[in-house]
């Protein structure tokens, strides 16, 4: 989709607008061709209004001033025209991101545009989000746009789309119709068949393992991204933590490994104090850490998959004692740990940083869950890895907290946290609102990650 939007150009093959044959060096030639993009992660001035993001690139002038008032008109029209609501005198920074991402469509719309791609435009929304936005796609479809929609969640394909492509390592392995059930499209996605459903036994929780009050914590714009929270794991437990990405999640799990100072609060492991603590002293208390950006957190992308197996351990028999390691005994176990957790490879000894995402994401898996855990973080376990990666990874979450782990999941796909939780805990601006089963109707929980407790909900209701 960057090439077809001007961001990359192809080394071969070309393009067809109309029938005609088009060459994007820019996304100025993507969008002369009508053709918008809305990308995965927005590119909106979060200082500027919604009007002001509107006009960068195409400004209107009267005179020789900017006719922001034009700018207002045109936001109206559209939003009154596409189902779109949208103050335009708004800030960008103080909207929510299912109203950010509207101001990017809208934006798309601006320039006219006849074709409009969607990068992965649910994984930020909450559940009546992500209806609003299948409404609105259904709208520009019946005003004669076409859409390309980029996902991965099978269930709004088949809600929205008339023609579903499936793209494997870069080639399209097939089409399909909108009726094709979501295994038989997930198997082609993997190239065989996977499981969509999570099977666990109920749970048999024991004693707290994790034990966290009145936490606070500040963003890097030492804004208060976690606020006043209190939230328990228990041994034999997956806690899951349900609420939109950017509600203090990434701060609280940062928190719990050290990786974050805390304002105020206190973190109790395995009743031991670990508000203070230095990481290196929190994983060798039992804590193994699924960071949510596995590029930048947790993995050394030169080094090879041995090596990155053992960063935490590669100090501590059978990998070294002191100064000294024992490069024969990594390699030996890395091999072990390869083909337990099927990670695709040629060799224990090729580059992390040469893999597929799933298949990175299984060696930071492999390497926090071979040891003996007490409390597993997994932040965001599935981001960006494929069908039949999730499905494995699924599998050994479950499988450790059956060995009695306490795990908190951080995910902001709700389907996920749902399948693989035994309590759920709804997360919005810092704080929980509330703590709820699994089974609970994904429209209360989805009111809740929007900030709505029952009785906010009940007043909204007409004739509250």
């Amino acid at each position: 989709m960057n090439v077809l939007y001007g961001l990359l150009t192809p080394d071969s093959g070309e393009i067809l607008i109309d029938g005609v044959p088009q060459t994007f060096h820019s996304p100025r030639d993507a969008l002369r061709a009508k053709v918008g993009m809305v990308h995965q992660h927005f590119m909106l001035v979060p200082v500027f209004t919604v009007a002001e993001n509107i006009m960068l690139g195409r400004e209107k002038t009267s005179g020789v001033l900017l006719s922001r008032a034009a700018a207002r008109a045109e936001v109206r029209e559209l939003s009154e025209r596409y189902g779109l609501d949208v103050d335009p005198d708004a800030v960008v920074e103080d909207i929510p991101v299912g109203v950010q991402q509207r101001v990017e469509i809208i934006k798309a719309l601006t320039s006219d545009c006849d074709l409009l791609i969607l990068d992965e435009p649910t994984a930020v929304l909450t559940p009546a989000e992500i209806d609003e936005l299948l409404d609105v796609m259904r709208t520009l479809r019946a005003d004669g746009k076409s859409i390309v929609f980029i996902t991965h969640k099978l269930k709004e394909v088949k809600a929205i789309a008339d023609k579903i492509t499936v793209v494997r390592r870069g080639r399209i392995v097939g089409t399909a119709e909108p009726t094709t059930g979501e295994d038989e499209l997930a198997a082609m996605m993997v190239g065989r068949e996977v499981s969509l459903t999570v099977d666990k036994t109920p749970a048999r929780p024991g004693e707290p393992v994790l034990e966290i009050a009145g936490l606070s914590v500040l963003d890097e714009r030492g804004q208060r991204a976690v606020d006043g929270l209190d939230l328990e794991v228990r041994a034999g437990e997956i806690l899951g933590i349900a609420g939109v990405q950017g509600n203090g999640q990434t701060e609280l799990a940062e928190a719990i490994m050290s990786l974050r100072p805390v304002l105020t609060g206190t973190i109790m492991v395995n009743k031991c104090p670990a508000t203070r603590s230095k990481t290196r002293q929190v994983i060798d208390s039992g804590v193994g850490y699924v960071p949510e950006d596995r590029s930048a957190d947790g993995l050394v992308k030169s080094f090879s998959i041995a090596e990155n197996l053992v960063l935490n351990q590669y100090d501590k028999p059978p990998y070294g004692s002191g100064f000294m390691i024992n490069p024969k005994m990594i390699n030996k176990v890395a091999e072990e740990r390869v083909a337990e957790y099927d990670v695709r490879t040629p060799s224990a000894r090729t580059p992390v940083g040469t893999l597929s995402g799933g298949n990175q994401q299984k060696v930071i898996v492999a390497r926090e869950m071979s040891r003996k855990l007490d409390l597993l973080i997994a932040a965001q376990p599935t981001r960006g890895v494929d069908v039949g990666s999730i499905e494995f990874i699924h599998k050994r979450i479950v499988a450790e907290r059956d060995t009695g782990t306490g795990v908190l999941l951080i995910s902001s796909e709700l389907d996920e946290v749902l399948a693989l939780s035994d309590r759920v805990a709804v997360m919005y601006r810092g704080r929980i609102l509330d703590i709820v089963s699994p089974d609970t109707p994904r429209e209360k929980i989805g009111r809740l990650m929007a900030g709505l407790t029952d009785d906010q909900a009940a007043s909204k209701e007409p004739g509250a």
